[in-house]
């Protein structure tokens, strides 16, 4: 509820002062000459908010844990999220959490993202895409992704339960690098936490 500052507050008490007066006066009136009485009342009006769920298939593991990736290597992984509302909104997809290297590995990491339905955490089987959401970005790219309202996607969801896939593939590129630069990445280590989150329209 919005504070009224120190002026307003003043003006609300003086105009409530008069008020309270009249309304005295009104109740000494109706007991000294009301002899009979009538109420009539509208009942059981009542304010919900919305509500708004999201969840994905994880169960709390995280998607890619790669101890000794190697240049070139590449992986595909599935995650599916699930968003449970009773009222239409829009789901993004950001980042939280980078972890950068005094390597710099984390420019070398790339990520396609795309969306669309089949498959889940444990696999991708099935996994039909009808969008990509994020065309091999570095993970240090990536990072400019950092809020909603920065984020990609644009899931648009209605009222109800619905769910969608995300394919997410990784790539250790180093196109370009010399040997010397490929073996000054060795022992180095980066990552990202990648959030999903649905805001009500």
């Amino acid at each position: 509820m919005r504070v009224p500052s120190a002026k307003v507050a003043k003006f609300v008490a003086a105009a409530a002062t008069p008020v309270a007066i009249l309304a005295a006066s009104a109740l000494v009136w109706q007991s000294s000459y009301a002899a009979f009485s009538g109420t009539t009342r509208n009942s059981g009006n009542d304010w919900a908010t919305g509500s708004v769920s999201l969840t994905d298939d994880d169960a709390g593991s995280a998607r890619f844990q790669v101890g000794t990736m190697t240049p070139g290597q590449i992986d595909t992984k599935c995650i599916k999220v699930t968003a449970n509302v009773s009222v239409p909104g829009v789901v993004k997809a950001y980042v939280l959490n980078p972890v950068t290297s005094p390597q710099g590995l984390e420019n070398y990491v790339k990520i396609t993202v795309r969306g669309g339905a089949g498959g889940d955490f444990a696999g991708c089987t099935g996994f039909v895409p009808d969008s990509t959401i994020v065309p091999g970005a570095s993970l240090a790219q990536l990072t400019a992704y950092n809020s909603y309202g920065t984020g990609v996607g644009g899931w648009a969801v209605a009222a109800g339960t619905q769910s969608r896939t995300y394919e997410i593939t990784w790539t250790f590129d180093t196109a370009g690098l010399t040997q010397a630069q490929i073996d000054q990445l060795q022992g180095a280590h980066t990552g990202l936490d990648l959030q999903w989150e649905l805001q009500s329209t």
